[in-house]
């Protein structure tokens, strides 16, 4: 029983076999191959019949072999009818490792050589580890390639080279990260002059962050027996491969001890302050740039990467140092110093404004404990050491940098808002925005300078500069909403501390409801005209919604109701009316071009599938900000309009793949009817006739996150209502 029990496993065994060599055989056509063996052995199976071979070179007629031994023969002759067609291949790589006197050059020719060396292949491997090949890759991507070679070509090894060096094979990074000479090589290429070849420089970086995260202690403790490393480092920071050096220090050192051990030495070395010295006038701009992009990198990676620091209970040395007051009065007295530069003075600012982050946007759905995004507290001694420089940003506003005639869509610019006075319309909505009833000293000297009449001022001026817009905006919401992201963060704030900062909200909209009503009743008469319409009506529209919503509820709502009643009569009864029928108007119509565009984009979804993905990226970038949780005018406008103008689909009654004309679609050629009023409109409230877009928050400035860009706090603040989680609003966009 034994015996047939193992006759019938090796049986089974054998069936698979057959199994999938005639299935190779048909996936390398070896048609010839099956007809000759698998059509006998079907109609051996099916007939019980003597087989025949079917090709004419074999028609003897075989006898009638029991199953399993005819199952044997058949693997047999398939494999070796397999190979006898010669249907496997080879690489050339292995016929050139055969030869003795290969070089490094010739596997390098071979297309596959990157490919055979990440599938590992052990002689490839062997020959690549050898000393001599080493020393040559290295040399490769360390040195400058002749000068005459044709430049497609010239690159060709080192890039290679590069590949094969950082490919995350274990035996060359062993080999790489153990050998000291190795080391001493790659080494040297910072001992070049400047500048740096950039390509160079990269293969360079790449290769020495692939070692920092691979063999990490090993190089470490290489990097720190090397007295000027830092210094060469720096020398050469104008090349923006040497940030990417300094961030893999910071951020690919593992475990948190050794990192820790990192940090300490690149303080001790007095990296933050080595590079706040190179924001100053009289470096270049490209040294200026790269070492602001570097300090704002290593503040986000090191508040990032806090909570490894906190298992054993050590503070980040740099982080520390670069929020101390003494750091951040260094940067201020160098941006200040000398002849203003509108590249020092921007570098500087955005190293201010990512210190005054307080919020991250959310990293792969990552949020905190309360399900908000990301949050950092902000060192007072940073607010403690802006204060002192707040009259030279204000003077830049009066005075920027010289910049000549810009030439525009709609004529020529004679005097441009410049980016030095945008990075000081985002630093004042950052400042307004972090500083809190315990630092509300910031908001005083702001209030005293009078640096929000001066922005109103460029706000109107620049009619079509919505960048400017946009910061303005924010600095109204700010003030109008002192402690809306404190009551979430800090529920508890004396009521001294509260009137401290009513009391500067309504200094400092001494002039806003003057500015709203004087602006729109210019646009509507240029518009009357014939003329076109303002640029900034819609963050207008926005302000003055905010300006409502906050009288009626809001932290300081008492305050703007005094400032309110405080107007003169004439303004008093202009801005009752405005808020009334204008206002109140434009939100109507604003909602319903929402509904429309929504209305018309279904419509096309069903007239043509084939825009069905199109259309709902275009739908994704659609911001609805209305509040879920009060019933307003606004709101019914827009139920009333989503159901009569948007029909949902029924697939049990129609198939949407058929073309079909709907009787309420636009005729081709014709749009919706813009401001057409819907049929049926619920009964509404005295309160909700106003028709009040619930806009309860601002939106920022969304930019991408792909290139180097310093955003503001006020950049990445969560909108929604005090009592309404973020992630439950919606957010609509009417600029």
């Amino acid at each position: 029983m034994t015996q047939l029990s193992s006759c019938s496993c090796v049986c089974a065994c054998v069936r698979a076999c057959v199994r999938v060599c005639v299935f190779v055989c048909w996936l390398c056509g070896s048609r010839d191959c099956i007809y000759l063996y698998e059509v006998p052995y079907l109609h051996y199976r099916q007939t019980n019949a003597p087989l025949v071979a079917c090709s004419p070179w074999e028609s003897t007629v075989f006898m009638k072999w029991s199953e399993d031994l005819w199952i044997i023969m058949y693997v047999l002759v398939t494999s070796a009818m397999f190979w006898k067609f010669d249907l496997h291949t080879t690489s050339h790589l292995e016929a050139l490792l055969d030869k003795e006197d290969v070089t490094l050059s010739e596997l390098m020719d071979e297309e596959d050589v990157l490919q055979e060396c990440k599938a590992q292949n052990r002689r490839l491997l062997l020959f690549l580890c050898q000393d001599q090949c080493m020393q040559e890759l290295v040399c490769m991507i360390t040195t400058e390639p002749p000068a005459g070679v044709e430049e497609t070509k010239r690159f060709k090894y080192p890039n290679i080279a590069c590949e094969l060096l950082t490919c995350d094979v274990g035996m060359i990074n062993d080999k790489l990260g153990n050998e000291e000479p190795l080391l001493e090589t790659l080494y040297a290429f910072l001992e070049q002059p400047s500048p740096l070849n950039p390509l160079l420089a990269s293969f360079f970086s790449k290769t020495i962050g692939n070692l920092i995260t691979r063999k990490t202690e090993q190089v470490i403790s290489f990097l720190r027996g090397k007295e000027g490393f830092l210094s060469l480092v720096l020398k050469h920071i104008d090349t923006s491969a040497m940030m990417d050096v300094l961030l893999r220090l910071i951020s690919c050192v593992e475990p948190p001890l050794l990192r820790l051990e990192t940090l300490t030495w690149l303080n001790e070395e007095k990296l933050a302050q080595r590079l706040i010295e190179l924001i100053h006038p009289e470096r270049d701009e490209e040294r200026q740039s790269n070492a602001s992009q570097t300090l704002c990198d290593i503040i986000r990676l090191s508040r990032d990467q806090a909570n490894q620091l906190q298992e054993i209970s050590q503070p980040d040395p740099l982080l520390t140092v670069l929020e101390s007051q003494e750091s951040v009065e260094q940067l201020l007295q160098n941006m200040f110093s000398g002849e203003r530069s509108e590249s020092c003075i921007v570098n500087g600012i955005q190293v201010l404004l990512t210190l005054l982050e307080i919020r991250r946007p959310v990293v792969d759905g990552v949020m905190d404990a309360q399900g908000f995004e990301r949050s950092y507290t902000i060192n007072s001694s940073i607010l403690l050491a802006i204060e002192p420089h707040l009259i030279h940003f204000h003077q830049l506003l009066l005075e920027p940098p010289k910049r000549n005639p810009m030439l525009t869509t709609l004529g020529v610019l004679e005097e441009p808002l410049g980016n030095t006075r945008l990075h000081v319309a985002r630093l004042v909505a950052s400042l307004l925005y972090t500083s809190s009833a315990s630092h509300a000293v910031i908001a005083q000297e702001l209030c005293r300078l009078n640096t929000m009449d001066l922005l109103l001022d460029l706000f109107f001026k620049y009619t079509w500069n919505n960048f400017l817009h946009l910061q303005v905006e924010l600095c109204v919401a700010a003030i109008l909403r002192p402690c809306a992201h404190e009551m979430r963060l800090q529920p508890s704030l004396s009521s001294q501390d509260k009137f401290k900062l009513q009391d500067t909200t309504q200094e400092l909209h001494c002039h806003l409801v003057q500015r709203i009503l004087e602006a729109w009743e210019e646009n509507d008469k240029i518009q009357s005209e014939g003329g076109m319409r303002r640029g900034y009506m819609g963050h207008l529209t926005r302000i003055a919604n905010t300006v409502v919503h906050n009288l009626e509820k809001g932290p300081v709502h008492t305050q703007i109701s005094s400032l309110i009643k405080g107007l003169p009569e004439d303004y008093r009864g202009r801005w009752e009316t405005f808020v009334d029928q204008t206002l109140s108007e434009t939100n109507r119509k604003n909602t319903i071009d929402l509904v429309n565009t929504l209305a018309h984009l279904m419509y096309l979804v069903k007239a043509n599938p084939t825009l069905i993905l199109a259309t709902f990226d275009r739908i994704a970038e659609i911001n609805i900000n209305i509040d879920g949780g009060q019933d307003t005018a606004n709101t019914a406008v827009f139920e009333a309009c989503s159901k009569e103008r948007i029909q949902p689909f029924d697939d049990d009654e129609e198939d949407i793949w058929e073309e079909k004309v709907n009787s309420k679609a636009p005729v081709a050629g014709v749009g919706f009817a813009a401001w057409e009023t819907p049929t049926s409109k619920p009964a509404a409230t005295d309160a909700e006739e106003k028709g009040w877009a619930k806009f309860t928050d601002f939106q920022p400035f969304c930019c991408s996150e792909t290139g180097p860009r310093c955003s503001s706090p006020v950049d990445s603040e969560l909108s929604g209502s005090d009592n309404t989680k973020p992630n439950q609003n919606r957010k609509f966009n009417l600029t």
